[in-house]
């Protein structure tokens, strides 16, 4: 399936080498089958390995690949944003750099763009320790609490956003408070969000960072601060938070 959206792709990478060659090539060979007009950006977010060399030398080979570097490391939120600021398409995808999601899905969320503004994913059968799964439940469980969204998985990396709201909103976190921010914040404004489930995979390089005790409790000293700054942003409509149904889950 072609699609008619002019789209950015990026992921973000921190000392990724042993992966960040095949995604790229992954989500070319994905992009150029479904889309007319694309490009992938590498956000190298201050990697100690070679993963920003690599990118460089992707971005020499391919004409739709252009690689970004953080100096020094400005975390997991710093690199996001770099990404939504990079972006020049109307649309923007990302998914992280860690291989854990299939390029192939993002198919799945196109359909979803004729009714909401926002698509964010939801992982299948997720592939994280389960310590890591109990923090996300009541992470997410807090986050729609605090916002009034209606959201499964917030922090699902895997999610498409129009690229007009990256100018008008202003995004202040640079760890793990990134994606519930961004969420919140367009909720705010009034952008719709629907949900669709993805697939999840074992990592097979890298290290994972946001079980980091620290990164945890930063985001939630964060989480707070964001909430009172969000409540003085004049709301312009009522946003709707799709639920998905229950067969999806089985996908």
């Amino acid at each position: 399936m072609r699609i008619p959206l002019s789209i950015s792709v990026f992921f973000p990478c921190y000392n990724e080498e042993i992966i960040v060659e095949a995604l790229t090539e992954k989500a070319l060979r994905v992009l150029r089958r479904i889309s007319d007009d694309f490009e992938i950006i590498i956000v190298d977010d201050g990697s100690t390995d070679r993963t920003g060399e690599i990118a460089d030398v992707l971005a020499d080979r391919h004409p739709e690949v252009r690689a970004v570097h953080n100096h020094p490391n400005l975390g997991y939120g710093g690199a996001l944003q770099r990404g939504f600021r990079e972006a020049g398409k109307p649309w923007v995808f990302y998914t992280d750099g860690d291989g854990q999601f299939d390029l192939e899905e993002i198919e799945k969320l196109f359909p979803l763009l004729d009714r909401y503004d926002i698509v964010s994913a939801y992982r299948l059968n997720r592939q994280d320790p389960l310590i890591r799964k109990v923090n996300a439940f009541c992470w997410t469980m807090l986050v729609n609490l605090l916002f009034g969204m209606r959201l499964r998985d917030i922090d699902c990396a895997f999610k498409i956003y129009p690229g007009k709201l990256f100018d008008e909103i202003e995004m202040k976190s640079r760890s793990a408070l990134i994606d519930a921010e961004v969420l919140a914040r367009a909720k705010r404004l009034g952008y719709t969000i629907g949900q669709i489930g993805v697939h999840h995979y074992p990592r097979t390089a890298g290290e994972q960072t946001g079980a980091n005790i620290r990164v945890i409790l930063r985001a939630f000293k964060e989480l707070f601060v964001l909430h009172k700054d969000i409540r003085r942003t004049t709301p312009r409509r009522e946003a709707v938070t799709s639920q998905p149904p229950k067969a999806r889950d089985q996908l």
